[in-house]
């Protein structure tokens, strides 16, 4: 636990009385002692919520008692339940709002830097970090933060300045052949073909739930072939459910590199096959410490099953999300670098939606921000990229559904947050029944809202080890009417989340 959270919410003696010149966005009445009490105690109440990781209760809590007698604390300590669900552009205006209350608030600084690197605005994340260290001097922790942040902006500065459209991807450049395999490894080997069976595929995954690895050649030639596959993929499938009477498609959400639960989902699912075809909606990777024997699985999968596994890109299939949440870091403990920058392309090319037998849309995030979209414009959009701050492309990686209608904007900070009526709009205007998106863990796996119009599944059960959470996955019929099969999270290694995060797993709150 870090040492500026190692008391994850403030626990301090009672409230803070606001200085006299706080601003419009945030009035403050003097309250009442009672007021000032009732308010203290809602605060204990998150506080204990937030130690259950009951986040979304523990920011219920705050808000009461931020209504009653708002405070930087108060501010600060739901900022931090925002940087954990990753609702970065709400911990933003918390962190504001509390440092409006409090421009001495150490957390509120931490906090938001936290949030601004998570959201990629490396400068901002600097200058909020330095703060901190000029607050906290002696804080190895802060000077840590502080140090990665100032990497980040230099390394996203210099990516920029020799990133040219003319450069060779490494996928097609790098010759596996050359790799050489010592005598010594006892491994599954792919034939001098280079062929990826499901024989190779069972005997991999056997080997990777005993935490060993496959050789590096086998990585690169899988990487190196499903870059070739998916570059000639659409940005929107049309995929169908097998004819076969009985048969059925089973949609997949977020897996967060937890594999052990991955193999829990084959086991009661049957592995992937064109007769018992899944599409796993994203987020394969980060946060979970067996990333890369997760997205390995499903890369290997479509390339034995290309018609059995389909894969659509989320959010963290991008390198910002990936240098903080722990799957660059997996990735070169395991191998390097240069495998790291095969699954960087590998990455920019995964499709971005998917309809079901032209009734069912299925993506990561959410709905584009343009009422007029279609099909057509989404199946146009141009990949071999990473995801830009906004248009279609972030918009379906990163918006989620409101309960009230239009649209606003994003308790990310990226995307849009879209109401019932946008989801129907859409479903109508492309002749389509119902939304399928994953991107927000939900309690029992799943959740249906927007008048049954709109589903979120979550197939990371007790996410990063302290949710609680049930994952869950919908199996689609003839009839596309969702099942849904819920189910809790198995025992995996003692390898805790964002092992592999380095200085950014304390940031982000674990």
């Amino acid at each position: 636990m870090s040492e500026l959270e190692s008391n994850m919410a403030e626990n301090g003696g009672g409230a803070v009385a606001p200085p006299a010149d706080v601003s419009t966005a945030m009035k403050v009445v003097t309250p009442n002692p009672e007021t000032v009490s009732a308010a203290e105690a809602l605060k204990l109440e998150g506080n204990a919520l937030l130690a259950e990781s009951k986040l979304g209760h523990a920011v219920g809590k705050y808000t009461a008692a931020i209504d009653l007698h708002p405070t930087a604390i108060y501010l600060s300590n739901r900022a931090f339940c925002y940087v954990k669900l990753e609702q970065f552009g709400l911990a933003i205006l918390d962190a504001d709002m509390a440092l409006e209350l409090d421009s001495t608030y150490v957390k509120a600084y931490y906090r938001r830097g936290s949030a601004n690197m998570a959201l990629a605005k490396f400068k901002l994340a600097v200058k909020d970090f330095r703060k901190v260290t000029k607050m906290q001097p002696k804080s190895k922790e802060a000077a840590a933060k502080l140090k990665a942040s100032e990497k980040m902006q230099k390394e996203a500065a210099f990516a920029a300045a020799i990133m040219t459209d003319a450069d060779v991807p490494l996928a097609e450049e790098i010759n596996p052949d050359e790799i050489v395999v010592d005598s010594g490894y006892d491994g599954p080997r792919l034939g001098d073909d280079g062929e990826v069976t499901v024989d190779f595929c069972k005997a991999m995954m056997a080997r990777f739930e005993e935490q060993k690895l496959i050789h590096k050649k086998y990585i690169v030639q899988i990487l190196c072939q499903v870059y070739k596959a998916l570059k000639d993929s659409p940005s929107l499938m049309r995929l169908h459910i097998p004819e076969e009477e009985g048969s059925h498609f089973t949609v997949c959400g977020d897996t967060h590199g937890q594999f052990y639960d991955v193999l829990n989902i084959f086991k009661l699912n049957g592995l992937p096959s064109a007769k018992n075809p899944y599409l796993f909606n994203g987020d394969f990777v980060d946060r979970g410490s067996f990333s890369l024997e997760v997205v390995t699985t499903f890369l290997a999968l479509k390339l034995a099953e290309p018609e059995g596994i389909f894969l659509t890109r989320g959010n963290h299939e991008s390198k910002n999300m990936n240098k903080i949440y722990g799957f660059e870091g997996e990735v070169k403990h395991k191998f390097d670098q240069t495998v790291m920058t095969l699954f960087a392309e590998v990455f920019c090319w995964l499709p971005l939606a998917a309809t079901l037998d032209g009734g069912v849309f299925v993506t990561h995030g959410g709905l584009p921000a343009e009422d007029s979209c279609k099909l057509d414009d989404i199946a146009a959009v141009r990949r071999g990229r990473e995801p830009p701050d906004s248009g279609i492309m972030s918009d379906l990686m990163w918006s989620d559904p409101q309960p009230f209608t239009g649209r606003s904007p994003s308790k990310r900070g990226v995307g849009m947050a879209f109401g019932p009526d946008v989801t129907k709009a859409f479903l109508e205007g492309n002749d389509l029944k119902l939304l399928v998106r994953s991107h927000e863990v939900k309690e029992e796996g799943y959740l249906v809202e927007h008048d049954g119009k709109c589903i979120t599944v979550f197939s990371a059960p007790n996410y990063c080890d302290q949710m609680g959470n049930k994952g869950a996955f919908i199996r689609f019929g003839s009839d596309l009417e969702p099942q849904f099969t819920t189910f809790e999270a198995v025992p995996h290694p003692a390898v805790r989340p964002m092992a592999y995060a380095g200085a950014f797993g304390n940031v982000m709150g674990l």
